[in-house]
């Protein structure tokens, strides 16, 4: 490669490195995420949604990327731009038709690798890397009518320019098409008498299989069927065929030399940022194809305004990810719900029935910050979120034997290794917490708890069956799962902001089946 066209790679790469990260992200960003623990992503569900979304795409290993949230305003923003940009069709589907050719090749590749035949690999690796020049070449054709909003695609489609220009390429491209041309030019005759095969080269022979042709055309009538013997259709070669291609290429020296030549010097023909690309824009790829069934259902999606300063949080009609994909192929109703804090409050205590759509309001708090944090759309008609250094989940687990605690004790160590490592910057979800223990003991241990989430300022959701706890300090908002008013038993899984009313519920459910104090007079009295 020329100096001139080494610096105008090297300029590009300033340009464009990566289509999932802004180049002047800090390298914390991109090589020292947090980690999160299993139970986090069990918790919240989100393991169900991300192996759906990575399903089908194995090759990529997209879930390094899924396990590694931002904590930067700028590097969700760069993600959401290359979305709006994808949600254009034609660039939606130059993308797709790129991301299909570039399978291709890899295909070609393998196959070319398992072979066992020299000519044959070669000839395999050639079509390998006649596939990745019309792919990358498409690519760029594709880019440059389009208006593009983000930095990601307009810098992909300047590094695609440079790229097509530069030695490597251009080389590569012109020996393909010379090597190609020269193998499309290789004719031969196969003549086989008994057991042996002799093999020559075409002078121009007579066409015997058009000559019979010729002759029987006129008894012709109607279709007939049809005798002929197929040949198998199997890349890999025989042992006879194998001879014959090696007879072939002494036949053709010149240019079976050529395609030598060619797999030697462009042995890892394969622009690596490009390859990272199609790593990489398959993250977005993946999550729209995952949440395309229910934006056509009716279910919005929209990208939050995110901050790493602000904990002021406000969203409307918010859904859980995993459930809504959960009820879709069995056409139920998602419900939504909105939720807001304001000032002081950062911790939402919520209460209410059983089975009336508490965890599920937890988990989707949950969800919701920890995809705004990967700058993907978040299931919600509108929202402002913060950007929390790490999402914690205390929820409740089955009896471990193994420990030598009981369930009460093993709830208690976990949440104190949780708030030891919790920050102000931090999102923590508790449902269903301490429910193994007396109401005195929950609501001595929540008091204490809140108190700590509170003090140390992170935001949280706190499932609870002690109503008492929804007021304990002005850190804490009461939200309550509520029910049918004319039937009480019935839930409508709305999680609405109003005081605790644990004791309200339990009148209008004895109000509906006639057990009131007053009725109960009445009925006595008769």
């Amino acid at each position: 490669m020329t100096t001139k066209a080494l610096s105008a790679r090297a300029q590009t790469e300033t340009q464009f490195s990566s289509i999932l990260f802004d180049h002047a992200a800090s390298g914390a960003e991109r090589d020292d995420p947090p980690v999160f623990s299993d139970a986090v992503f069990r918790d919240l569900n989100l393991d169900q949604v991300f192996t759906a979304v990575t399903s089908g795409r194995d090759e990529y290993d997209l879930m390094p990327f899924l396990r590694a949230p931002l904590r930067d305003v700028h590097s969700v923003e760069y993600r959401h731009q290359v979305q709006r940009d994808l949600e254009q069709q034609p660039l939606a589907k130059a993308v797709a038709d790129f991301t299909l050719q570039m399978r291709e090749m890899r295909g070609h590749l393998a196959l070319s690798h398992k072979l066992r035949a020299r000519y044959q690999q070669e000839r395999w690796f050639l079509q390998a890397a006649r596939v990745y020049c019309q792919a990358v070449t498409a690519l760029a054709d594709a880019l440059g009518p389009l208006e593009l909003g983000s930095h990601g695609f307009t810098a992909l489609r300047d590094y695609l320019i440079s790229y097509l220009e530069s030695a490597a390429f251009t080389t590569l491209a012109s020996d393909v098409g010379t090597v190609t041309s020269a193998l499309d030019g290789v004719k031969y005759c196969v003549n086989i008498k008994g057991t042996r095969v002799r093999v020559s080269r075409y002078e121009d022979e007579a066409d015997y299989g058009e000559e019979l042709r010729r002759t029987f055309a006129k008894f012709a009538r109607d279709a007939a069927k049809d005798y002929r013997i197929g040949f198998r259709n199997l890349a890999e070669m025989d042992h006879v065929e194998a001879r014959i291609l090696d007879l072939v290429g002494r036949l053709y020296p010149d240019e079976f030399g050529l395609l030598d030549d060619f797999c030697t010097r462009h042995d890892g023909y394969t622009d690596e940022t490009i390859r990272v690309f199609e790593r990489e824009v398959q993250f977005y790829l993946a999550y729209q194809d995952f949440t395309e069934p229910m934006r056509a259902d009716g279910l919005e999606f929209c990208y939050p305004a995110v901050s790493v300063d602000s904990k002021q949080t406000r969203v409307s009609r918010a859904f859980d990810l995993a459930l809504a994909a959960k009820l879709m192929p069995e056409s139920g109703e998602v419900v939504r719900n909105d939720f807001a804090l304001d000032g002081p409050e950062r911790i939402f205590v919520v209460t209410g029935p059983n089975h009336g759509g508490k965890t599920t309001f937890a988990r989707m708090f949950g969800q919701l910050h920890y995809l705004a944090s990967l700058g993907l759309p978040v299931p919600a008609v509108q929202a402002t979120l913060f950007l929390p250094d790490r999402v914690f989940t205390h929820f409740e687990r089955e009896e471990d034997l193994a420990t030598l605690r009981g369930k009460f004790e093993d709830e208690l160590v976990r949440i104190r290794a949780v708030l030891e490592q919790a920050t102000g910057d931090s999102v923590l979800v508790m449902n269903e917490s301490f429910a193994s223990t007396s109401l005195r003991d929950a609501m001595f241990v929540g008091e204490r708890v809140l108190d700590t989430m509170a003090a140390t300022g992170l935001l949280g959701v706190y499932v609870t069956f002690v109503d008492e706890l929804a007021s304990r300090n002005e850190a804490c908002v009461s939200m309550v799962g509520t029910v049918n008013r004319d039937n009480p038993a019935e839930r409508t899984y709305q999680v609405v902001r109003k005081p605790a009313d644990g004791l309200a519920y339990a009148v209008a459910l004895a109000g509906r089946y006639g057990l009131t104090y007053q009725q109960l007079k009445e009925r006595l009295a008769v």
